[in-house]
């Protein structure tokens, strides 16, 4: 699942916070990074935060959380820039092989309520397509691109479903934005599309302990398929959804909930439970990295996952113990999601495409996928030597670093789903 590695650091509940001055929390919110990354004062940085997080949160989360972020992107530079939206900080991080945001908030006594790693987000855009758009799901608004082709047009929207951690619309990862190649190349070919940030990236308050992936994700989606097909400028449109790993493994949940949708693509979605892809990743970063350091995050991961599918866990089950610190609600709406059971229901066109290359869902969920289909004469599979999870071609095996440098979607990928949406 993309960025379960790379920003599942920290996911602190941001509260609601009134006014306060800038100038001093920007300061502060400097101070905290340096005690944090620079001088790795611990019980010092520690002090900067409310009592609201260190309720959730003890002193010792943050040196191992520092180290996590060590082993994945090096250590800590500089902050190259700093931004200020909707009441939060966010701190352009330069690191030795990655750049990201730290994202920050605070109360209205100047201590900090909200910590993430997040993508970094552009606040100097560049030149993009399409206009703004904004749809009302379960009390909040997603706000995203509406890309409506002006010559040509097809009368075909693609909604876009992103993968796992808060992504924004243009599912960035480092200097890459899969979503943004895919919608701007569907826009000369005449295809319409909407992608939005993902509530996880704009209303993380939203995401609670009790959660579901249905809260995450399905129930935006299907809010949006309703909203477009209600719309009389919409409503002759034929809807297809494309999900991408995480958003492909929930693809046959919406699909079946939805008459609305006419085709959908799954694009490097996992077949297998969650976990059981996050301990493979482990294992196959240990095999890239067989440190001390590593070796420990590997039995660690493998002590929750064992947790997971004891006889003991339950919905009280503490996420301090659980897998990527989730909670037990969210972990077990994953365990009961079936997606081969789901898939064999799903009547529409359906194109399902892979990155051999990719080791984060792998060739394992594509033979599952492949098979599951195999009766369906509705349904395509497709797989390409030489891509990763983000369908980026590369030649030696694929790494977390490699998504730092910058790529576009491969042209034949975006060509056979381009020609799967248009077909009859």
């Amino acid at each position: 699942m993309k960025k379960i590695l790379s920003f599942c650091f920290l996911f602190f509940t941001l509260l609601p916070i009134v006014s306060y001055s800038q100038g001093t929390n920007l300061s502060l919110g400097n101070d905290f990074i340096s005690s944090l990354l620079v001088e790795k004062n611990y019980t010092q940085a520690y002090t900067f935060f409310d009592e609201s997080v260190k309720s959730k949160i003890a002193e010792p989360l943050l040196k191992e959380t520092v180290e996590k972020l060590e082993m994945q992107l090096g250590k800590f530079k500089s902050v190259i820039e700093t931004n200020y939206e909707n009441e939060t900080y966010l701190y352009y991080a330069d690191f030795e092989k990655f750049k990201l945001d730290i994202r920050i908030a605070f109360n209205e006594k100047s201590k900090i309520i909200g910590f993430f790693f997040v993508p970094h987000k552009e606040f100097k855009k560049q030149p993009s397509l399409g206009k703004e758009y904004t749809i009302k799901s379960n009390g909040i608004d997603l706000k995203g691109t509406l890309l409506i082709p002006e010559s040509g047009n097809l009368k075909k929207l693609v909604l876009f479903v992103h993968g796992s951690g808060p992504n924004d619309r243009d599912e960035t990862v480092f200097e890459n934005k899969p979503f943004k190649d895919i919608a701007e190349s569907f826009f000369a070919n005449g295809i319409a599309s909407y992608r939005f940030d993902k509530r996880t990236y704009s209303n993380p308050e939203s995401f609670s302990d009790k959660s579901t992936i249905d809260d995450e994700v399905t129930n935006d989606v299907l809010n949006i398929v309703k909203h477009f097909k209600s719309d009389s400028q919409f409503s002759d449109y034929e809807i297809i959804v494309l999900g991408h790993s995480l958003g492909a493994f929930v693809l046959p949940r919406i699909a079946t909930r939805s008459n609305q949708i006419s085709k959908i693509i799954l694009m490097a979605g996992n077949a297998r439970p969650l976990d059981v892809l996050i301990q493979e990743q482990f294992e196959y970063l240990y095999t890239l990295n067989p440190s001390n350091e590593m070796k420990v995050e590997k039995e660690k991961i493998n002590q929750q996952i064992a947790n997971l599918h004891s006889k003991s866990f339950n919905l009280t089950t503490s996420k301090d113990t659980l897998p990527l610190g989730l909670s037990a609600p969210y972990w077990k709406s994953i365990l009961d999601y079936k997606p081969l059971k789901d898939i064999q229901k799903v009547s529409i066109p359906t194109l399902i495409v892979q990155g051999e290359r990719d080791y984060q869902v792998t060739m394992k969920d594509f033979e599952l996928w492949k098979s599951s289909v195999k009766h369906n004469k509705k349904a395509k599979c497709i797989s390409y030597p030489g891509l990763n999870h983000l369908f980026m071609a590369g030649t030696s095996p694929s790494t977390p670093q490699e998504y730092g440098i910058k790529g576009t979607v491969d042209a034949k990928v975006i060509k056979d789903i381009k020609d799967f949406i248009v077909a009859e």
